[in-house]
C-alpha cells in the first residue's frame, strides 16, 4: 500500500492543502490505507509533491482535527481509525444540532427538514 496524491493545477481546482487532505482522508476512510500505516513527514511529502511544507503542514493538522491521523511525536504520522472518529464526531455535531433547534423552538419535522437541506447543499 502507497499514498497516491495528486495536485491539480487548474484554476478551477481546491487549494493544494485541500486536495491533500481530501485524498488523504478519502484514501484512508476507503481502507487503500490501512490503520496504522505511516505517512510520509511533512518535508518528504512536500518535497515529493512540490508544495512548501507549510501546505502539507496545514493539511496534516486538518486532518489530525478530523482524526482522520495521529502524530506520534518522533514516531511519526500514522492513519488513525477515520471511520471511528468520523462517526463519533458527526454524533456529536448532530447533538448539538438537535440540542440548538430545539432551544428555538423548532418541531423534530422542522429540524429533520433542516438538516436534510443543509446536508443535501453540502453534497451538490
Amino acid at each position: 500500500m502507497t499514498l497516491k496524491i495528486r495536485i491539480a493545477d487548474s484554476a478551477d481546482s481546491a487549494a493544494p492543502y485541500e486536495q491533500v487532505r481530501a485524498q488523504i482522508s478519502e484514501q484512508a476512510r476507503g481502507g487503500a490505507l490501512p490503520v496504522g500505516y505511516k505517512l510520509p513527514t511533512v518535508r518528504g511529502l512536500a518535497e515529493e509533491l512540490g508544495l512548501a511544507a507549510n501546505t502539507v503542514a496545514k493539511a496534516y493538522r486538518a486532518l489530525e482535527a478530523d482524526g482522520v491521523i495521529e502524530t506520534r511525536g518522533r514516531n511519526g504520522t500514522f492513519v488513525a481509525s477515520a471511520r471511528d472518529a468520523a462517526s463519533r464526531e458527526a454524533a456529536a455535531a448532530a447533538r448539538v444540532f438537535a440540542e440548538r433547534v430545539r432551544r428555538l423552538g423548532l418541531s423534530e419535522e422542522a429540524a429533520l427538514a433542516a438538516a436534510r437541506e443543509a446536508v443535501r447543499a453540502a453534497y451538490l
